[in-house]
């Protein structure tokens, strides 16, 4: 079967998410939102990069969403309840990294999509992979398990988003701006959803709240990024961390390392002989450590271009479109989903 998909935005990631459906055997690209009157009536082909695929970009969501269309890839900068709500109600699954990672049942659109007969799944990268799926899949070779991990290493210099980069991530201010950034709090959103979920399915009841941790380090001299030089004195790296905890024991942790590279930062950060990666940790008998490489570019001049995580988060979402399609109604973690997977490359696959 083909599943009709609609794309809702064209970012870096709604851009890879139209590549990752348009090579994707079992899906059919049918509609693509954007925000900007630019990019309206332009072949969705054209907006990634490719040969014009016959599907016109437009602003109209009214349009979009009486096209006969079996799910939606939901990626724009944030979330709107309200076109999520008008979304799942037209009656199209939703699949989006922006969240709703963790089936809430007291979530409103639960019961807006259960009247539709359609899901809403979250996944992506991290959170939505490296923080819970594969933290439970390697757990399954441990017992007695008293902690895990889900950490991210990054060089944020190849993030081609300056806006969110110097906006929302705050680099480049100063650390009286960054002792009221609203980063933990957005960010917590995601990765507490994550937390827990490793520790409902560890079966742990951990204290009501997350311990959150945020510090970050200025630079020491002028530190090229995608927003410019970054000043003396001004935000350069960052760190997150965000513990499930019983009694104040961290049982779930996960952790995020952003850096503007690695020279001339106060304090001096570094990300370690390994590099940039990810890693996934469980401690119990016996204790494992996965390292994930390949998820970061080559260079800083590859990220730019094209950056593997980026590229990662739209291709998780848009490999789970089938499975999304064929579940049952409502909030669906990929607890409630098959093992999701992606599709050979063309020459490579079996003709039916």
């Amino acid at each position: 079967m083909t599943y009709r998909v609609i794309q809702w935005a064209t970012g870096g990631v709604g851009r890879a998410a139209v590549e990752g459906v348009l090579d994707h055997p079992d899906l059919e690209l049918v509609g693509c939102w954007v925000s900007s009157a630019a990019k309206d009536g332009v072949d969705v082909g054209t907006l990634v990069g490719r040969d014009p695929v016959g599907v016109r970009a437009t602003t109209d969501v009214d349009a979009l969403l009486a096209l006969d269309a079996d799910c939606v890839v939901y990626s724009p900068l944030f979330a709107d309840r309200a076109v999520m709500e008008r979304i799942l109600a037209a009656g199209l699954n939703v699949v989006t990294p922006l969240g709703w990672f963790l089936a809430d049942a007291d979530d409103p659109l639960g019961p807006v999509a259960t009247r539709a007969g359609v899901s809403l799944h979250g996944t992506g990268i991290h959170p939505g992979g490296i923080t819970e799926r594969f933290p439970l899949v390697v757990s399954a070779l441990c017992g007695r398990i008293t902690h895990v991990r889900a950490e991210e290493f990054s060089d944020i210099r190849t993030y081609g988003a300056p806006d969110v980069i110097r906006d929302w991530m705050l680099f480049g201010a100063t650390p009286e701006a960054m002792g009221a950034s609203v980063m933990p709090t957005v960010l917590g959103g995601g990765f507490g959803q994550s937390v827990r979920m490793v520790a409902g399915e560890l079966g742990v009841e951990l204290d009501p709240e997350l311990r959150t941790t945020h510090e970050w380090a200025v630079a020491t001299e002028p530190i090229d990024s995608p927003i410019g030089p970054i000043a003396p004195g001004t935000v350069a790296a960052q760190r997150f961390r965000w513990d499930g905890t019983v009694d104040g024991e961290p049982v779930v942790t996960a952790a995020v390392n952003w850096f503007m590279g690695e020279d001339h930062l106060d304090p001096d950060w570094r990300f370690g002989p390994e590099g940039e990666r990810f890693e996934v940790e469980v401690r119990g008998d016996p204790g494992l450590l996965v390292t994930f490489h390949g998820l970061h570019p080559e260079s800083i001049g590859a990220g730019l271009e094209r950056n593997p995580g980026i590229v990662a988060t739209a291709m998780h979402c848009v490999n789970a479109v089938p499975y999304v399609c064929r579940a049952a109604p409502g909030l669906v973690s990929y607890l409630d989903l098959p093992p999701v997977a992606g599709r050979a490359d063309a020459r490579f696959r079996r003709t039916r």
